[in-house]
């Protein structure tokens, strides 16, 4: 990797941790541990991870409480969560997505496949630079009249009222108005706000769309059956 990424790893378990902290260190990560929730919450605002791995069953305080308190900190809302998990089952990876995680990975991890989701997860940092819809537009103000959207504080405005949105959903939001009334398709979508080198579960755009429309509170966003998603201005 081209720069010094901070990964905090989360999880109740002693082998798995050292497990996981090995194989990452092997490729250079700097590393932090903890073995419960509230330690974690301590460490990832001390430490300020780029990533944070994070097991979802863990005792006091499990991995969804731990994500969504997470996500409530000013100062680590960049920061990529992916969470851990023994189940199969959809709606504990849905669950994940909608309390703000960016993706999981299902025990039992196999060391290739898992560095390989890091590194392509932490290579959105460099894309920001470089490529982000955020910088695509020199003005960075988009107006749509009743909302606004700030790209360089990663705010949006309806009428009066300011709305902070999680990371993803922000990036979608900037997506769709930068080209309103534009059809995108999920393929465009995923390569756009995941990057090209990400796999991520079918259901992921649609749990952020979602909670986008939830979150801004307008019924702009359209779906396009068997196609993907616009920004509609009326």
């Amino acid at each position: 990797m081209e720069k010094d990424f901070v990964i905090l790893l989360v999880d109740d378990e002693e082998d798995i941790l050292e497990f996981l902290s090995y194989n990452l260190k092997k490729e250079g990560f700097i590393v932090y541990t903890a073995r419960n929730g509230k330690i974690a919450i301590q460490k990832a605002i001390e430490y300020k991870p780029h990533l944070i791995i994070l097991d979802v069953m863990m005792p006091e305080m499990d991995g969804m409480e731990v994500c969504a308190e997470i996500r409530q900190i000013q100062e680590l809302k960049d920061t990529i969560i992916i969470f851990l998990t023994a189940r199969s089952e959809d709606y504990s990876h849905i669950a994940g997505l909608e309390v703000g995680a960016d993706d999981y990975i299902t025990k039992p991890i196999k060391p290739k496949v898992f560095i390989a989701k890091v590194k392509s997860l932490l290579r959105r940092y460099k894309d920001s630079d470089e490529n982000s819809v955020i910088v695509e537009k020199e003005d960075h103000i988009i107006d749509l009249g009743e909302i606004k959207v700030d790209k360089e504080r990663y705010l949006v405005y309806k009428g009066n009222v300011e709305i902070e949105l999680p990371r993803k959903e922000f990036e979608i939001l900037v997506l769709l108005t930068s080209k309103p009334n534009k059809v995108f398709n999920r393929e465009e979508i995923y390569n756009k706000i995941w990057g090209e080198n990400v796999v991520v579960g079918d259901r992921t755009i649609d749990v952020h769309m979602s909670k986008l429309r939830d979150l801004i509170g307008v019924d702009n966003i359209k779906t396009v059956k068997g196609v993907g998603y616009k920004f509609e201005l009326k």
